[in-house]
């Protein structure tokens, strides 16, 4: 099969697209190269000759001799302006960007099918794991039971860090923006919300279901208290930040982000520092771990490089899960989870928000818990959920229907 040349305009020139041009440079055989870069500052001091670099997007946009746009930037919605404008015109897209994704998925599938150009983001979902190509053309979907993970390097390393190290969250935070794992405005990733972009990405390839980020439960780290911390510890258990998305009866699905205790013997609780670590299940193949960094420069820029490399034979995503499943739908008050859920007397759950409690402690010295069960629904709805002194993690174990279809 002939492979096509490849004359790439870039949009950023940060810690990934710094990346991928070093890495470019060291696989002569992809027959890439970068024709122009366009940046946002015009102080900042760089690497290349200064005549690489425009700060007109349009010099690339409108350059016919640049037949891939590379998108790199950290700004969601220019990146959505920028990656909408070059598929109208023809250009294939790299991008990394999983909000601007995860918000704008049905019109940027709609575009492709209508232009006929591919628009490839694997970097987008967890760095240097190769899972979007996976789940789009391996599983069949009527097979896929479920897919679960740690899909946040920069949380990941933040509780690795907490628990093996015994760093207070500030420190690990800390470190983890030092090494460039975490932005300076990290709210993103601590609240969970890159997760739940990202998850929006894995439910579209895994199963055919596109939906909108604000469809999907996402509890971040930032809350997670002491006593929840000592009671993992106390439990053997580790708290991880772990993404879902399960089958149901009834061509139903379920799918969230929680922090989540792990048991030792579990795969996730093998993936440390900034890895990734996803697991799916299927009723034939058994299940799957697939395990690699999940932030930094070279591990995204890898994901970034694959896409491109696709692209020279004329890859593109087919989507056909999503014609295949228009049956399927998400249905969170289908689903129950078990919870441990650390609180304030002043900020006391809702008892009957829970179908059942399975136990209660109360200590002035320590603080109160209680564990139950409770549908992911009505944890989504609870008006507790998000009041200061009140931390929610996940039991060990899995999403569960609560009902028959």
């Amino acid at each position: 099969m002939t492979r096509t040349d490849l004359h790439i305009g870039l949009f950023g020139f940060g810690v990934v697209g710094q990346g991928l041009h070093a890495v470019l440079a060291r696989t002569p055989g992809l027959r890439a190269r970068i024709g122009r870069i366009a940046v946002r500052s015009r102080t900042k001091p760089r690497p290349l000759p200064a005549e690489l670099f425009t700060f007109d997007k349009n010099d690339l946009l409108g350059d016919p001799a640049l037949t891939v746009i590379v998108e790199l930037i950290d700004d969601a919605d220019e990146a959505y302006l920028i990656v909408k404008e070059a598929l109208l015109r023809g250009k294939a897209v790299v991008t990394a960007n999983k909000k601007m994704l995860a918000e704008h998925l049905p019109e940027l599938i709609a575009i492709q099918q209508q232009t006929g150009t591919p628009l490839l983001y694997e970097a987008a979902a967890c760095a240097s794991l190769p899972v979007i190509r996976n789940l789009e053309e391996y599983y069949d979907t009527d097979l896929l039971e479920s897919v679960e993970g740690i899909i946040n390097g920069s949380t990941n390393y933040i509780l690795t860090a907490m628990h093996r190290d015994r760093q207070p969250y500030a420190e690990a935070l800390a470190r983890a923006q030092a090494l460039g794992f975490a932005e300076s405005n990290p709210a993103l990733d601590v609240e969970g919300l890159d997760a739940r972009n990202k998850l929006v990405l894995l439910l579209a390839h895994a199963f055919g279901l596109v939906v909108a980020p604000a469809d999907l439960l996402a509890v971040g780290i930032t809350a997670i208290s002491e006593l929840a911390t000592a009671y993992a510890r106390e439990q053997g258990l580790i708290i991880k930040l772990v993404a879902e998305a399960r089958r149901l009866p009834g061509g139903r699905l379920a799918a969230g982000v929680l922090p989540t205790l792990v048991r030792p013997g579990h795969e996730l609780a093998q993936v440390h520092d900034e890895f990734n670590g996803l697991i799916t299940q299927s009723t034939f193949a058994d299940r799957q771990f697939f395990l690699g960094r999940g932030a930094g420069a070279f591990p995204t820029a890898s994901a970034v490089l694959s896409d491109l490399s696709a692209l020279t034979y004329g890859y593109r995503y087919g989507y056909k899960k999503i014609q295949q499943n228009a049956h399927l739908a998400l249905a969170p008050d289908a689903a129950e989870v078990e919870v441990l859920v650390t609180f304030d007397e002043a900020n006391a759950p809702a008892e009957a928000d829970f179908s059942a409690v399975h136990e209660q402690f109360r200590s002035a010295q320590r603080g109160n818990y209680l564990t139950g069960t409770i549908g992911l629904g009505q944890l989504a709805r609870a008006a507790w959920l998000r009041r200061p002194g009140v931390s929610v993690v996940r039991l060990a174990g899995p999403l569960r229907a609560t009902m028959a279809p």
